[in-house]
């Protein structure tokens, strides 16, 4: 496609259709454009199929062979809405810690189970952590390799109670899960060995 020529731009939510190089093509409503970098942002509809999202996608116009505008929007747009910068600081330095301590987990040669294990009680529980091997939760109870129900010590009551609830759940859910899978397997099996 030619570049767009000097003044012209794509009006924020005006609808466009774009056709890439690929052949593939893009439909959806333009969140952005940036003349310099010839960048478009579009909204479409979600590829989930679930109503209430959506996809955001960055076309590079260099590589699109042609761009339709559907329906041009030529009054203001609406003010963008304000971010809340404290929350979005809080949700980065929580998202870090939790990749940390998944690295931290990995470096100390934490089986796989054991780092399953902390993620589910993780999401339950924030106030875990990792003490070399042993997944300490609250301060008050100690899980250690291989991390099953009786691998849970702490004063009885019921942050202990609770934890081993946490984890009896995990690895019933887990068993559930690989159960699921085999059967799966062998119906598959089963289907490929009728059509032969």
């Amino acid at each position: 496609m030619a570049a767009p020529g000097p003044g012209e731009y794509f009006s924020v939510g005006s609808h466009v259709s774009c056709l890439t190089c690929l052949g593939q093509r893009l439909q959806g409503e333009v969140v952005a454009f940036d003349y310099q970098s010839k960048m478009l942002t579009l909204k479409c509809a979600s590829s989930s199929g679930k109503p209430n999202l959506n996809d955001v996608i960055l076309i590079n116009l260099a590589y699109v062979s042609d761009v339709d505008i559907i329906n041009d929007r030529t009054e203001t747009p609406p003010p963008l809405a304000s971010l809340n910068v404290s929350k979005l600081a809080n949700r980065a330095r929580s998202e870090k810690e939790d990749k940390l301590s998944q690295a931290y987990a990995i470096s100390a040669g934490v089986s796989v189970e054991g780092q399953q294990l902390f993620q589910t009680i993780h999401k339950t529980i924030k106030d875990c952590k990792w003490q070399e091997k042993n997944i300490i939760v609250m301060d008050d109870v100690v899980i250690s390799p291989p991390y099953q129900v009786e691998n849970c010590k702490g004063k009885e009551g019921s942050a202990l109670s609770h934890v081993r609830k946490i984890v009896e759940k995990h690895f019933r859910d887990v068993e559930s899960q690989k159960s699921m899978q085999r059967s799966q397997a062998q119906q598959t099996q089963k289907d490929s060995t009728l059509s032969s």
